[in-house]
């Protein structure tokens, strides 16, 4: 055996890297904080849970979750205690990819928002997941 993989270390190597690249995506996911986008349908659902788009205008506008309101991240802090009056319903934070929304979300926290939550891979994910958007 030990032979074996002496004789053939290179296909041993290409099996190795190749099972870890299979493993990369699911341990990304794993290591993210946020909603999956399933989470986020039921939260919606089950919680009436409002949804914030932090992304600019021009891409809200290019499709966005149903009954999404449009606060862009640069304006968040000033603007979401204005736009979102029920701090302990659960609020969904999302952006094109996830990387905004988390911000948003610490912003959120910060504001008194008890349940604040990011979608995990932002709109992309949600697209991917087949799940409906609504254009304005």
């Amino acid at each position: 055996m030990v032979s074996f993989l002496i004789d053939n270390w290179m296909l041993v190597l290409v099996a190795v890297l190749s099972g870890l690249a299979l493993l990369l995506p699911t341990l990304q996911v794993m290591g993210k904080a946020g909603l999956s986008p399933t989470q986020a349908v039921l939260m919606i659902n089950r919680e009436k849970a409002q949804i914030v788009d932090v992304r600019s205008p021009e891409e809200f506008s290019t499709g966005h979750l149903i009954g999404a309101k449009n606060i862009a991240i640069d304006v968040l802090e000033s603007s979401l205690g204005k736009a979102i009056n029920d701090k302990k319903r659960p609020l969904i934070l999302v952006c094109a990819s996830g990387v905004r929304s988390q911000r948003a979300q610490k912003i959120a926290t910060k504001l008194g928002f008890e349940q604040a939550h990011s979608l995990s891979g932002g709109l992309k994910i949600w697209q991917e997941a087949n799940l409906p958007l609504e254009k304005t």
